[in-house]
């Protein structure tokens, strides 16, 4: 890649990547046209900075971009083997040869519950299924299909909506995102097909000729120190009591500080978590209200937090890696989904260079969010992704 405001990518997998530094929606849209008519493409990625008006640039790729399928959201910043981006955008393309995709959108998530979401997951799964009944046969050992998640960040619904779609699809590798919108937490969006939707989760299906796995890390593990939820609104994800007291001073206490100087850097270094089915997860606090303290993830009176401590952040990525690259033979690319206080962390300690590496090394593009999907689970401080593979007997990547 080159060090311009646009730079575009073909990796030995046929996957192309723009990275776009610039605020032009019509220069983004005209790079992207010029690489979808080039050669058959079957699904656009996007992730873009809440700059941009998502209605205009998700209509603008819509119309211009020839991609049948196109998933788009609203980020917390952007990653790219450059390291962290603000600004502009990141657009991923699949090539049709290699890959099949279907999408749908779930709408009033934080309403309309459960029940909805499974039904929206179970019918794209059905049509999904008779779009690839053509190609079973033609995938890798390693190959197959999997699902990609966009979940508005602000609805704090997330939970609600993966056991829906894992309700749905037991059987299919899920991973994404929470969409986000920097350090405003105002109005996060996901597109889908040319629309912009609030209150709302993307769900795509996608099937993959190649090999991919899907992998999460983390850098935090439990201490001794524990704090019980006494008091809290479930559905404003807003814990007002900790151990019978005020939620910010008992948080502050515990850990030494002084809590009339909280900011999102003592949340990012000192995460709390929740033990669930013999695992340790971070449940992230988002920021200090004046009611108390809200948090990124699912919270109710009774729970009890652990206060989490670091390890290497950097050394944790390198590790989970390279056993990917290991058991496929190497990684081509990654999609990446890195929870936006690890982002804090990693500049307040000065190793964003150090994080940029490691994307460089790896190929890794995506965003910065505001939480991370797993599998059946809603995450915090973590980067969870998909890693893919070269088919056997594909040349190196080319550079544009």
């Amino acid at each position: 890649m080159r060090d311009a405001p646009i730079n575009g990518d073909l990796r030995a997998t046929g996957i192309e990547t723009i990275v776009y530094r610039g605020d032009d929606i019509a220069e983004l849209c005209t790079e992207a046209a010029a690489i979808a008519d080039e050669r058959e493409h079957t699904l656009l990625v996007g992730m873009f900075d809440p700059a941009f008006d998502a209605d205009e640039l998700a209509l603008a790729l819509k119309r211009r971009v020839a991609v049948p399928t196109q998933i788009c959201c609203s980020t917390a910043g952007n990653i790219s083997p450059f390291g962290y981006i603000d600004g502009g955008a990141v657009l991923v393309l699949f090539p049709a040869d290699s890959f099949e995709a279907l999408a749908a959108v779930v709408p009033d998530i934080s309403s309309e519950g459960l029940d909805r979401g499974a039904k929206i997951a179970t019918d794209l799964l059905s049509s999904f299924e008779r779009q690839v009944a053509h190609r079973r046969g033609e995938s890798s050992v390693e190959g197959g299909p999997f699902a990609l998640t966009f979940i508005d960040g602000l609805s704090n619904h997330e939970e609600v909506t993966v056991a829906a779609f894992q309700r749905a699809l037991p059987a299919i590798p899920l991973v994404g995102g929470s969409a986000g919108d920097g350090l405003s937490f105002r109005s996060t969006r996901v597109c889908h097909e040319g629309r912009a939707h609030a209150d709302a989760a993307v769900l795509c299906l996608v099937w993959s000729r190649l090999p991919f796995r899907l992998f999460k890390s983390e850098h935090y593990r439990p201490s001794d120190t524990r704090l019980v939820v006494t008091g809290c609104d479930a559905e404003k994800r807003l814990v007002t009591e900790l151990n019978g007291v005020d939620a910010a001073l008992e948080y502050a206490n515990v850990l030494g500080l002084d809590p009339e100087s909280l900011t999102p850097f003592s949340f990012a270094s000192h995460p709390v978590a929740v033990r669930v089915g013999g695992e340790h997860y971070c449940r992230s606090i988002r920021r200090m209200e004046p009611e108390g303290l809200s948090f990124f993830c699912a919270i109710e009176n009774g729970v009890v937090l652990t206060i989490a401590e670091g390890r290497d952040m950097i050394g944790t990525m390198r590790e989970t890696l390279n056993t990917v690259a290991e058991e496929m033979g190497g990684i081509d690319l990654v999609i990446g989904f890195d929870c936006i206080l690890r982002r804090i962390e990693a500049e307040e300690r000065q190793m964003s260079r150090q994080v940029a590496e490691v994307f460089r090394d790896y190929n890794v593009l995506g965003f910065t969010t505001y939480g991370e999907q797993y599998m059946s689970m809603h995450l915090n401080q973590t980067l969870t992704g998909i890693a893919f593979g070269r088919a056997a007997g594909s040349a190196g990547g080319l550079s544009a």
